[in-house]
């Protein structure tokens, strides 16, 4: 299994969460379309936010990745919200 981290900061991100916690219905439905999905949390910070996606493989979490970011462009683009902070990685432990 694989996971990214996005993280948020800065111009917009507060701006950002507000309208993803506004739009968490589409959202779960936009992450549960990722092929190889298996977990996703998204979870608000001091200065903006974070999501986690854990999937099968490197493939599934490119396409989450590319939506989220697609996303974010059509529904967010006026917060001025910068790109994220991205760290991806293979998953060692999962516990659900």
């Amino acid at each position: 299994m694989q996971t990214v981290i996005r993280r948020f900061s800065g111009k917009g991100a507060k701006e950002l969460f507000d309208l993803l916690e506004k739009h968490k219905t589409d959202v779960e439905e936009l992450m549960r379309s990722v092929e190889g999905f298996v977990g996703y949390t998204l979870a608000r910070s001091g200065d903006g936010g974070f999501s986690v996606t854990v999937c099968e493989n490197k493939a599934g979490i490119d396409e989450s990745v590319q939506k989220a970011k697609d996303w974010i462009a059509k529904n967010a683009g006026s917060t001025g919200v910068s790109a994220p902070e991205i760290s991806e990685g293979s998953v060692l432990i999962h516990l659900t």
